[in-house]
């Protein structure tokens, strides 16, 4: 049963204020887990996947101008995107759900990420643009992750794989 783990990336982005609105998303918490009540979508026909995790990331920011340096106030965050998550109940268990949960984790890995290069980044007067690279790099990053991980684990298949990527991913959301 091959599952392909849809991401669908949301660009929130703003400059003085500017915003753009995306559908209504559940934010990354260590303390949620998703359950398969939060998987929404109508499984497409002649669908192969056992299941389809919708998540991605989202920013949003404001920058000034003062004295020839940016400054740059920030927000980044992964969303599960529940009407777009579906999943076949009659084939799906709780090792399947667990690899839905790894794709929503891997994206906060990359929200912290991005994050990260937002804090280290020294910005010149053409901030929106470079913002916007920096996003599309880290999505990159992202999607190749994400298709190592489903390739490593056979799309959660491979259980032996499939606990080794539990404990990794684990191990790098506990470092902050």
């Amino acid at each position: 049963m091959d599952k392909i783990n849809l991401i669908l990336c949301f660009l929130l982005f703003g400059f003085l204020g500017f915003g753009q609105e995306i559908e209504e998303g559940i934010l990354w918490d260590a303390n949620k887990r998703l359950t398969w009540a939060d998987f929404k979508g109508k499984v497409p026909p002649a669908a192969e996947p056992a299941a389809t995790t919708a998540s991605g990331i989202s920013y949003r920011y404001s920058a000034n101008l003062i004295h020839h340096e940016v400054k740059l106030d920030f927000e980044v965050n992964a969303y599960f995107y529940p009407n777009e998550s579906w999943y076949k109940p009659e084939v799906c268990d709780d090792l399947i759900l667990s690899h839905e949960q790894l794709h929503f984790d891997i994206a906060e890995l990359f929200a912290r990420k991005m994050r990260d290069k937002l804090r280290r980044t020294s910005f010149s007067e053409n901030v929106k643009q470079e913002i916007r690279d920096i996003y599309q790099d880290i999505l990159q990053e992202l999607q190749d992750y994400q298709d190592e991980y489903d390739w490593e684990t056979g799309f959660s298949r491979n259980a032996k794989k499939q606990l080794e990527w539990n404990r990794k991913v684990a191990k790098a959301l506990a470092r902050e």
